[in-house]
């Protein structure tokens, strides 16, 4: 009963992994390489599909999107990937940067229960979701980002372009507790 964390090769896939580990949420940080049998040998209750420094070395991720029902959170590529599966555009941003941003939350969801908007998050904008997946939903923005966070109408698959693993996005940790909360209601 645990989350596995998809090692993308970003810089903060092992924060993620630490961040979980420190919450005491059941995790493990896995290769993107794995065959879909060998992710469903370890029998995970959601995935956390990490960052990374490009879409094309995402390994077997894309599939992961396409093969399991269980609750899904993409960060950075992550949430780009998630995108791109759906048929969502993903493209240079005009303000490629890291960045400390305020996201405007724009419903009530699980993801952001708990949290007010605006909440400061560190955000990277290199490549963004430029155009929302059909089947998706626009959960927040910024003045940076018109999507900053995304979720499946139907599915717990969940997209942020933020870094929830990081000090600079100060309450952070209430992301991965809401995921966490997803997963064993998902799971039931």
């Amino acid at each position: 009963m645990k989350i596995l964390v998809i090692n993308n090769k970003g810089q903060y896939n092992h924060r993620i992994q630490r961040t979980l580990q420190n919450l005491k949420i059941p995790s493990e940080l896995v290769k993107n390489k794995l065959s879909i049998s060998e992710i469903e040998e370890k029998e995970p209750i959601g995935l956390i599909l990490g960052g990374g420094p490009s879409i094309d070395g995402v390994g077997n991720a894309a599939e992961y999107i396409k093969h399991f029902d269980i609750p899904i959170l993409g960060i950075c590529l992550g949430h780009q990937l998630i995108a791109k599966t759906f048929g969502g555009e993903v493209a240079t941003s005009d303000t490629e940067s890291y960045a400390q941003v305020k996201i405007n939350i724009n419903e009530e969801n699980p993801l952001f229960k708990g949290l007010t908007s605006p909440m400061d998050v560190w955000s990277s904008h290199k490549d963004e979701v430029h155009s929302l997946p059909e089947d998706f939903d626009i959960i927040a923005e910024s003045s940076l980002c018109d999507i900053e966070a995304m979720k499946h109408k139907e599915k717990e698959i969940y997209g942020i372009q933020f870094h929830p693993e990081v000090h600079h996005t100060p309450k952070g940790e209430y992301i991965f507790k809401n995921f966490y909360e997803i997963c064993q209601n998902y799971n039931e």
